[in-house]
């Protein structure tokens, strides 16, 4: 009972008591508190020091230790794959994609509209679209035959844009959705949705989309989106100005 009052007396004492009764206990402690408020600044000052190199090296050093830009050079055949352009263009641009990777559908949404602008639609440069569906991607496969269906009927490129457009107004990241979502979508964009059913339905261009796997991995795709730009490996969702550095240096050849 008594230990219990000492510890309780400085917040029952009056000002006074309670400023000499510290004053006491901080004087003959002033060692021990100089030694902890030192170890407390060291180690702030190392965790600080620590944080501001990781920082500094994310930012300089790629984590992936993938080759710059356009530094690896890999011959890629463009298949018999749909493609926007000139045939005869200068420059052609081979994207291997998936159609659920949500880089993908950062490169279609902000990077691709101004090559289409700039390049393919002056007929600078041709752009080969080609299948590499990961596997923790369910509807990447569906996807990738449902626009070879659609291609049947003249819409690939609709439908290659409706797939991306879809996903955009459900949300971020890896989005969801089903094969009957994309019979609808299909619908949307005015396809005959019974031709487009039975196509879907039959898997009959599997085969297709497999072989453009198998190719971008030959190529040395690992991860999409990956790009080759007259052959030149360009990986991932990157901002418009690296693929146009490297499509300008094909065109100056």
């Amino acid at each position: 009972m008594e230990e219990q009052v000492k510890q309780t007396e400085p917040v029952l004492s009056d000002q006074k008591n309670s400023g000499r009764s510290f004053g006491n206990f901080f004087a003959n402690n002033f060692l021990a508190f100089s030694i902890l408020a030192a170890g407390v600044l060291i180690a702030g000052s190392i965790l600080y020091s620590n944080a501001k190199l990781k920082v500094g090296t994310a930012q300089i050093i790629p984590d992936s230790g993938e080759p710059a830009p356009g530094a690896v050079q890999v011959p890629v055949s463009v298949d018999d794959d749909p493609s926007m352009g000139n045939k005869n263009a200068k420059v052609t641009i081979v994207e291997f994609s998936d159609y659920q990777c949500p880089f993908c559908r950062i490169f279609w949404k902000e990077a691709l509209p101004q090559i289409l602008k700039e390049y393919v639609n002056t007929g600078k440069a041709r752009l080969v679209y080609r299948d590499y569906p990961l596997s923790f991607h369910p509807m990447a496969i569906p996807s990738a035959q449902a626009a070879e269906c659609a291609e049947e009927q003249g819409k690939y490129w609709e439908m290659h844009d409706k797939i991306f457009g879809e996903q955009e107004k459900l949300g971020q990241g890896t989005v969801t959705f089903t094969v009957q979502d994309l019979k609808r979508w299909a619908g949307e964009i005015s396809l005959d949705k019974t031709k487009f059913n039975q196509c879907l339905d039959s898997n009959k261009y599997k085969a297709e989309v497999d072989k453009d796997f198998s190719d971008g991995t030959a190529a040395g795709v690992s991860g999409t989106p990956t790009l080759f730009i007259n052959g030149r490996r360009v990986v991932g969702a990157q901002p418009f100005s690296v693929f146009k550095a490297i499509i300008d240096e094909e065109l100056s050849k």
